[in-house]
């Protein structure tokens, strides 16, 4: 059979003219490391599961340090997030305390790049006593305005029941409410009014007299971070089985859609976004 070079020629136009119109990938940067979490096998499982689900580029800012104080290569440039679209804070850095420093990891996000924060995030760069609650515009609420809720500390180790707080809201639209395996429910010091929770978690722990209580807190929120910068977290996230679950993952990428602005009000991509 001849093809007519006319065809070709049509053809050839319609593919160019596919491949203009599809949009670029979500640049994400992904930083992980520091105290008490498996980033190592994390950051891995983060980012195959969102270039999975997502039109998306992970790029990621590792350190194998273990402490309270890793050596991550952003601290100390204020421009670590240029020509990224998304920063997704998984880092565990509770002994960074320097203001400066704080403020060059915040330049971002000031400048209108959003965040997703998971875990340990909450936990990081705290400047005074986080368990005393933090007011906008001072040195020690400096990462939870940012964030858009406080937290200082977290249960034992044990399941949590999720519940998506509107069932009909982008991020929780079509996702079950589920059980965890074990995990730690971080507390809540201080809701800001910028910040509205998404999703509650409860846990039953034991009391040293061996009776039982139930404890619940906001797990996932966003937050306009002043006025402009759309912030997603979730709390949970400490455990590989957790990290690796699908339901997790499937949130997260929520997350990273309604930071971007690409999802819909069904909880799908915005065309083009979708894997």
């Amino acid at each position: 059979m001849k093809i007519l070079p006319s065809l070709v020629l049509t053809l050839g136009l319609f593919a160019a003219s596919a491949q203009a119109q599809a949009p670029k990938p979500i640049r994400i940067l992904l930083i992980t490391g520091g105290c008490c979490h498996d980033y190592a096998k994390q950051k891995d499982i983060l980012k195959e599961g969102i270039e999975k689900r997502l039109n998306a580029e992970v790029v990621q800012v590792h350190t194998d340090d273990k402490s309270t104080k890793p050596p991550l290569a952003i601290l100390g440039n204020p421009e670590y997030a240029k020509g990224f679209d998304l920063v997704i804070h998984d880092e565990c850095a509770a002994g960074v305390s320097d203001e400066a420093v704080i403020q060059g990891v915040l330049k971002p996000h000031l400048d209108g790049i959003p965040g997703v924060n998971l875990h340990c995030a909450m936990h990081c760069y705290r400047i005074g006593n986080a368990g005393e609650p933090a007011m906008a515009d001072t040195p020690h609420g400096l990462w939870f305005e940012y964030l858009g809720l406080q937290s200082s500390g977290h249960g034992p180790q044990e399941p949590i029941s999720i519940t998506h707080l509107n069932k009909e809201d982008a991020l929780s639209k079509n996702l079950p409410d589920w059980t965890t395996s074990k995990e730690e429910l971080y507390n809540n010091v201080k809701v800001f009014d910028t910040a509205k929770a998404i999703a509650r978690g409860k846990q039953t722990v034991k009391n040293k007299d061996g009776t039982e209580k139930d404890v619940e807190w906001v797990t996932a929120w966003t937050n306009l971070y002043k006025g402009k910068t759309r912030v997603f977290s979730t709390t949970i996230g400490h455990n590989n089985d957790t990290v690796g679950d699908e339901r997790y993952l499937e949130f997260v990428t929520r997350g990273v859609l309604w930071a971007t602005d690409h999802i819909n009000p069904d909880g799908t991509a915005r065309t083009g976004y979708a894997k």
